[in-house]
């Protein structure tokens, strides 16, 4: 995984932006478990236009599973259970964790601290198992409800990619909730990164689910990522590593109702 800078000013102040090559190389160390090496003397931040990108790839490889397993007459629950599997071997089940660290630190009724505390414990409580079993039942029941192995692979792209950019977007607008946490040593985009990344999201998103699919696509990720980071600034004070997580998992269970609901 990468390692971002440890010092969040330097990470503000370093203006040196890796080309793209190296941003895939530094968006996919971190984002997957894909064996591409690390860098440690780049913030994550300067890598983040091309998180939706890593993303797409992410869900192509979950599409392609479910494609086999269809193929080899599994059936859709079993296809979308398979895909599912695939996309956390594949990113180290990065974002799950910090859905369920989210949902033990809400379940915390205390004040701030204790809430960041809740979510720094390596043991899962039982809001976040509920809130894992949900998760995970909402994407295999979407996949499922999709059927045609085709158009699975089009959503896992399409929520992939759009939901790593809302990840950016997100990095971009909250503060970091905590100063010795990933989201604050990670750094914060710049404008045009954020804008780089969601315009590469929304792009795929509409490559993938044109000619009008992309509209409900958008607005439910949109939506489901906004509430959850509306619910963390209220609770934690702002963004942890954790958080990104939690909005990844809710943006792309966003884009998976949209398909379900368009067909």
């Amino acid at each position: 995984m990468a390692k971002p800078v440890d010092n969040p000013v330097m990470a503000q102040d370093n203006l040196t932006k890796p080309d793209w090559i190296e941003s895939l190389r530094i968006a996919a160390s971190f984002l997957t478990r894909i064996p591409v090496g690390q860098t440690d003397d780049v913030p994550l931040a300067r890598a983040t236009p091309v998180f939706p990108l890593i993303g797409a790839v992410v869900g192509l490889i979950g599409g392609l599973a479910y494609l086999v397993a269809h193929w080899i007459g599994l059936g859709p629950w079993l296809s979308a259970v398979l895909a599912l599997l695939v996309v956390m071997v594949v990113t180290g089940a990065l974002h799950d964790d910090g859905l369920a660290d989210v949902a033990d630190g809400l379940g915390v009724h205390a004040e701030r601290d204790r809430r960041l505390e809740a979510m720094r414990d390596s043991r899962i409580g039982a809001f976040g198992v509920i809130a894992l079993v949900l998760a995970l039942s909402a994407r295999i029941g979407a996949l499922a409800a999709i059927g045609e192995p085709g158009l699975a692979l089009l959503a896992l792209v399409a929520a992939g990619a759009l939901s790593r950019g809302l990840i950016v977007i997100a990095m971009r607008m909250m503060p970091p909730a905590r100063q010795d946490g990933l989201g604050a040593r990670a750094g914060t985009p710049d404008f045009a990164e954020a804008l780089v990344a969601l315009v590469i999201g929304v792009a795929i998103t509409i490559a993938m689910l044109f000619p009008w699919v992309w509209i409900p696509a958008l607005v439910f990720a949109g939506v489901a990522a906004a509430l959850m980071a509306l619910v963390a600034r209220r609770a934690f004070g702002g963004q942890t590593g954790d958080v990104l997580g939690a909005i990844q998992i809710v943006a792309e269970i966003g884009v998976l109702a949209a398909v379900v609901a368009a067909y």
